[in-house]
C-alpha cells in the first residue's frame, strides 16, 4: 500500500523525500523476512529488520536530501540536532514487534534546533500513517484529525512509556512508578502501549487524551511531537515547563488537561522517596 499525502502537498522537497523513504521503510516492515534479534544491553534488542530498514532510509535521504544530517537510532554516527537534521527510528516497539504484537512504528522527523519542523509516523501493520508539517495541521492517511476535548482527569485515557531497562534502571524507575500511582488514583485508565511514536500519534488522533514518557531520545518522539501539536495537543516537560527533544520528558495532552496532568507529575516527583 502506498501512503498518499495529498492533504500536505506542495510544502517542498524534503516533504517528498521524507514520504518516499518512508514509503520504502513501510513496504519492508510489511514483507519482512523473519527476525533475527540481539540484545544490545539489558533488557533490550534489535533485529535485522531495524538494521535493514535504516539503511535503507538513510541511503534514500541521502540522495535525495545530501543537505540533512541524519540521526538514527541504530548506526547514526551523528550526535546532534542542532542543525537541520533527520531523526530516525526503523522500529519503535522492537519488543512487541519480536513478540508478534502489530504496536510497532517507523517514525521520521525533520529537526532545526532541537524542535521539529516535519514528522511521518507509520504503522505498518495497521495501515495508518500519520503526518504533520509545522503550521499545516496533523493528518491521518491524509484526513485532518485533531486532539480530543477531554478536560476531566477522572475521565482521561492515559498512556505511559516504558520502564527503565538497564543500568541504573532502578533509581529511574521510582518516578515512572510513582507517576503510574498517581494516574491510577485519577484517571479513568492507564495504558503502556510499547512505543512513545504511537502514543503520540494516538493522542494526535483523539484515542486516547494525554501520555507520559520519560527518558525518551529524539529519534523516539521528534515526529510525534510535531504531529500532536499540529492536532492541538499541548507539550511540556515535567512539572509543566518548556519542552525541547533533550529535555527530561514528553507530556502532551488536550489543552484542557495540561494543568492537571503537570500537577500530577509534580506530586509523583514529590512523593517518589516513598515508592
Amino acid at each position: 500500500m502506498v501512503h498518499q499525502q495529498t492533504a500536505l502537498t506542495g510544502t517542498g522537497p524534503l516533504l517528498a523525500a521524507a514520504t518516499r523513504a518512508m514509503n520504502t521503510a513501510s513496504a519492508m516492515a510489511r514483507h519482512h523476512q523473519p527476525l533475527r534479534a540481539r540484545s544490545k544491553g539489558d533488557r533490550d534488542m534489535v533485529t535485522n529488520l531495524d538494521v535493514e530498514i535504516e539503511r535503507a532510509v538513510r541511503a534514500s535521504l541521502r540522495q535525495d536530501a545530501p543537505q540533512v544530517a541524519f540521526l538514527g537510532e541504530e548506526e547514526s554516527s551523528a550526535t546532534a540536532t542542532r542543525e537541520l537534521t533527520w531523526a530516525f527510528d526503523p522500529i519503535d516497539g522492537t519488543a512487541n514487534l519480536v513478540h508478534g504484537l502489530p504496536l510497532f512504528a517507523i517514525s521520521l522527523a525533520l529537526v532545526r534546533d532541537d524542535y521539529p519542523l516535519l514528522g511521518i509516523i507509520d504503522l505498518p501493520m495497521l495501515g495508518q500513517r500519520y503526518s504533520a508539517v509545522q503550521g499545516q495541521g496533523a493528518f491521518l492517511n491524509g484526513e485532518p484529525i485533531h486532539v480530543s476535548d477531554s478536560g476531566d482527569l477522572a475521565e482521561a485515557m492515559v498512556t505511559v512509556g516504558d520502564y527503565a531497562v538497564g543500568p541504573d534502571a532502578d533509581r529511574k524507575n521510582k518516578l515512572r512508578l510513582a507517576v503510574t500511582a498517581q494516574l491510577a488514583r485519577q484517571v479513568l485508565r492507564v495504558r503502556m502501549l510499547g512505543s512513545a511514536a504511537i502514543d503520540l500519534a494516538w493522542l494526535a488522533e483523539g484515542k486516547t487524551d494525554a501520555c507520559i514518557i520519560l527518558g525518551s531520545h529524539p529519534w523516539d518522539i521528534a515526529a510525534g511531537v510535531i504531529i500532536a501539536i499540529e492536532a492541538g495537543a499541548r507539550i511540556a516537560d515535567l512539572g509543566g515547563t518548556t519542552h525541547t527533544l533533550r529535555g527530561r520528558a514528553t507530556v502532551a495532552t488536550t489543552p484542557r488537561l495540561l494543568a492537571d496532568i503537570a500537577r500530577l507529575t509534580v506530586d509523583a516527583q514529590d512523593g517518589q522517596s516513598a515508592i
